[in-house]
Formats: C-alpha cells, sequence, structure tokens
C-alpha cells in the first residue's frame, strides 16, 4: 500500500473510530462534525493509544514478546511464522508477517499512529488551552515518537511524515528521510514531551514524563551518545517515584501490573472490551501456535541459582504442587505436544487462569518499559562513558538483589570490557521474553555473531539460522517500493 494511502487510511480509522463522520470528498476529510467541544479532545486521545492495540485479539508488532523470536532467546513451532522465516531462511521484503505485510507490517501499523498523531496535534488546540492542552499535545508528542523509534531502529531510513493527514496531497509519493534526521525528529518530540507531561507515577495508562525519558534513554543508547543517557537515567533515578517491585512475575499479569511500582510505560488493556489473545497463542496445547519457546542457549545463561529462570519458563514438575494450575492444557518442555529441546514460555501467563481453553481472550497489559530497564541502561551507559565506577556496580547490583530474586553481587575490580559483558548478561536474563534482546544484539553490533549460524535446538543441529550484515535494517515492504517508485528506494542489500 502506497504510503500516502496508508496515511489517508489512518487518518480515517483515527476519527472514525472516535465519532462517525461524513467524509466528502473521498480523497479529503472533514473535521466539521469533530474537534467542537474538550469531550472530543477525550476521545481522540483515546484513539491515539487504540493505534497501539492488537486488533481482534491478535498479536503484534506492539506486543513486545513477539520480538524475542527474531533473536537467540525464543523459537516459535509456527513455522510459517515471519520470525522463523526470516531466522532460517533470512529476511526478504515479502517475507510476511509484521516485517512486511501489508495488512500487519510495523512499517504500515507505525504510520497509522503517526498520521493519527499528526491530525490530534493539528486539531486539539480547537478544543482545549492551558495546562491540559500542554499536556494532551505531550502525550501526542510521545506517542509519534515511540512510533518513530520503532521505525528508525527497525527499518533505518524512513519518511517524514508530521502534516495533518487532511492537508497531505494523496498524489505525491513519499521519500525516505536520513536516520539522522529522523532521530533528531525523535529527540525533539521526546523533548517536547517531557516538558509537557506530568512529573507522576505511572497508573493511569497515560504517558508520564518518565514514560518520555526512559525511552529517550533508549534512543540515546541507539546513537551512542553514552554521557547524555546516563545523565537523563541519572535524572529518573534520582527523581525517586518508580522502584524495583519486590514481586518480579507480577509485572507481568493483571490486576497486579496496575499498581507495581515499576512500570513506566505499557500497553494497557482491559477484557471483555480490550482483551488480546496472547495466552492461546504460546500456552495452550494443540491450539497455540507455541509461538515462545526458550531456546537451550536463553536457559544456559542462567546463572545456576538464578530463581529468574523457573519464573519465566515452564519446567518439568511445574505442577499444581508447585503453585501451577495448569497440569492438562500447559505444555511441559518435550511432552504434551511441545517441541521436544524448547522451553515453553511462563512470564505473561496469569497463574489464576486454570486450565485456560481455546477461545480465552486476556488482558495483560504489554509492558514496554520497566524501571530496572533504567537502572541497566544507566549501568551500561556510565560504563561506556566512564568505566565501571560504584554508581554502574550499585544499579546492576540492585536488580541482581531485587527480593525474591537475591542474586549475589557482581565481583569486585572489573574492567570495564568484563563490565560490558555482566551487563549484557544481565539485561539478558532479566528482560527475557520481553522484546529487547534482538534490539539489543544489533546495538552492540553481536547480531551477525550470535544470529548467524545459531543452533536454536541442540537436537536438530543441522538447522542454523541466517543474519546479513545488512539484516540490521529491515527491507521496506516491497508493496511500499513498488507504489512509490522511483521516489522511495529499497535499503541496501534486499
Amino acid at each position: 500500500m502506497k504510503t500516502n494511502i496508508i496515511i489517508f487510511i489512518a487518518a480515517v480509522f483515527f476519527i472514525t473510530s472516535c465519532k462517525k463522520l461524513d467524509v466528502t470528498p473521498p480523497d479529503k476529510l472533514s473535521t466539521n462534525n469533530f474537534w467542537k467541544t474538550a469531550a472530543d479532545a477525550d476521545l481522540a486521545l483515546t484513539g491515539l493509544y487504540g493505534t497501539l492495540y492488537a486488533q481482534n485479539g491478535q498479536i503484534t508488532e506492539y506486543a513486545p514478546m513477539w520480538w524475542e523470536n527474531f533473536s537467540d532467546n525464543s523459537y516459535s513451532q509456527n513455522n510459517q511464522g515471519s520470525s522463523q522465516q526470516s531466522l532460517i531462511a533470512g529476511l526478504t521484503s515479502t517475507i510476511g508477517g509484521f516485517p512486511t505485510d501489508n495488512s500487519q507490517s510495523l512499517y504500515a501499523n507505525a504510520y497509522i499512529g503517526i498520521a493519527a498523531t499528526n491530525s490530534f496535534l493539528v486539531n486539539v488546540s480547537k478544543v482545549l488551552t492551558g495546562d491540559k492542552l500542554n499536556q494532551y499535545k505531550g502525550e501526542a508528542y510521545f506517542l509519534r515518537a515511540f512510533n518513530y523509534f520503532l521505525l528508525a531502529e527497525t527499518y533505518g531510513n524512513v519518511p517524514i511524515v508530521t502534516a495533518d493527514p487532511v492537508t497531505v496531497d494523496f498524489k505525491n509519493k513519499v521519500s525516505k528521510s536520513a536516520r539522522t534526521d529522523v532521530l533528531k525528529l525523535i529527540e525533539s518530540d521526546l523533548d517536547q514531551a517531557i516538558a509537557s507531561l506530568p512529573n507522576a507515577k505511572y497508573n493511569t495508562g497515560h504517558a508520564v514524563r518518565a514514560s518520555a525519558q526512559g525511552i529517550k534513554v533508549r534512543v540515546l543508547l541507539f546513537e551512542k551518545k553514552y554521557a547524555e543517557a546516563a545523565a537523563l537515567a541519572k535524572t529518573i533515578i534520582d527523581g525517586g517515584l518508580f522502584s524495583l517491585n519486590a514481586n518480579y512475575p507480577a509485572n507481568f499479569y493483571k490486576p497486579d501490573q496496575s499498581s507495581s511500582p515499576e512500570i513506566m510505560f505499557s500497553v494497557q488493556f482491559q477484557a471483555p472490551a480490550a482483551p488480546h489473545n496472547f495466552p492461546i497463542t504460546i500456552a495452550i496445547i494443540g491450539a497455540g501456535y507455541k509461538d515462545l519457546q526458550g531456546t537451550q542457549d536463553m536457559i544456559n545463561e542462567y546463572e545456576a541459582n538464578d530463581p529468574r529462570k523457573t519464573m519465566t519458563f515452564f519446567f518439568p514438575g511445574d505442577t499444581p504442587a508447585k503453585g501451577w494450575p495448569f497440569p492438562n492444557t500447559v505444555g511441559t518442555p518435550g511432552v504434551n505436544n511441545w517441541t521436544q529441546g524448547f522451553y515453553p514460555g511462563k512470564k505473561w501467563l496469569d497463574p489464576k487462569n486454570v486450565n485456560p481453553q481455546p477461545g480465552m481472550l486476556d488482558d495483560q497489559d504489554y509492558v514496554w518499559l520497566r524501571y530496572a530497564d533504567i537502572k541497566l541502561m544507566y549501568a551500561e551507559a556510565q560504563n561506556e562513558a566512564s568505566g565501571p565506577d560504584a554508581s554502574v556496580y550499585q544499579q546492576v547490583n540492585e536488580v541482581r538483589a531485587r527480593p525474591g530474586i537475591n542474586m549475589p553481587p557482581l565481583p569486585a575490580n572489573l574492567n570495564q570490557a568484563d563490565m560490558r559483558a555482566r551487563i549484557q548478561h544481565e539485561r539478558r536474563v532479566e528482560f527475557a521474553l520481553e522484546g529487547l534482546r534482538y534490539f539489543d544484539l544489533r546495538r552492540w553490533g553481536l547480531a551477525k555473531q550470535k544470529l548467524n549460524g545459531f543452533i536454536q535446538n541442540p537436537l536438530t543441529p543441522a538447522v542454523k539460522t541466517i543474519y546479513k550484515d545488512n539484516f540490521d535494517f529491515w527491507p521496506i515492504p516491497q508493496n511500499e517500493i513498488d507504489r512509490n517508485a522511483p521516489v522511495l528506494i529499497q535499503n541496501n542489500g534486499y
């Protein structure tokens, strides 16, 4: 679908999802019946967050755990899935799934969100003023930056579109902007969000100042601006609004998520009005795709006494006697129709759902930013900028010493390279099945080393993954290239 047509459809989706409109003529949007009262701004802001939801309960790129299957952490038994295809056969511009599929690609969905945000920013001042206007615009700038950063770290150079979709000339084709310019826009949007959002805890589903600060720390790390990243992460830490949850697994299911002091941004769901089918996708024997199975390499990464291992993956003996009420429905390694050599994912599954059945919809929030990430991003950035000083040790050790985890502190006198390896290890085990590993490997320049020739399952050593240098940035979906040619040019190597 041509990029400018995507933007038009996005605008139709955004406005009509809030209030039914007559669209005349069909290539232009009318807002005469909207943006009349402050209540319209509330509906429109809800619509912005709604662009992050899974449609019809399906898993999308906004489900962070799904990205694990592009890494060495997890395997999808769904052999036709885009992640498994891209690992075994290599990325292409027509591979399907959310890399390139016309109906569900990250590229298309992100621009839907961006178009909705652009329309919101142009119109919201018609019905709001003062502090409320600033806050609402801050949330919009945050969401636009969130989408653009997904695009930038995934595809590299992408088109910058900031105009109101109503004013877009749909006959014009859109070309890519330099990644440096995309990142400048992201930083600018996040700065505006930081200046406008409330300095508060995250408990309503609406972004707060620390949400924008935390995403900006990620952006700065991606750009290797280590001193800036460390300084901003320290600002969040010193602010004292967030803390590590004493119950690690409770970050990943309801209702505990709603009161977690650690969650800083998430895509929030509420059954039955806004549910998703993630537990069925990974958990149910025979009915699910078994899309989240830990690799032996992932299991081997854990230190012997690290309780996060059994909090994240199923192992033989996970029975009601051990407090897990899924004896007949959720698989265990190598049995119950699960793939031998892998470990079913436990993180994100609510242990209160006894024997979930096909058709069940759930509403765990998709957590995109936790305070533990701020602490480990600080440690990484500070170690790169200044070496392994006492503050680096403090932040890593505090994550390891979380109540219920109680891992021992790091050994003293590590050099910078050794500390770097320790931080990379800690990120892998702390955030397993949370979607960060794939982007971490690419950011560290380790993706080819770890993913080219990687054996997902020791029982099938002949099956190895493929990762080429150009895979550091995905191909633009081929249908976008075709319909915007010759203006929109494919990324190198595809």
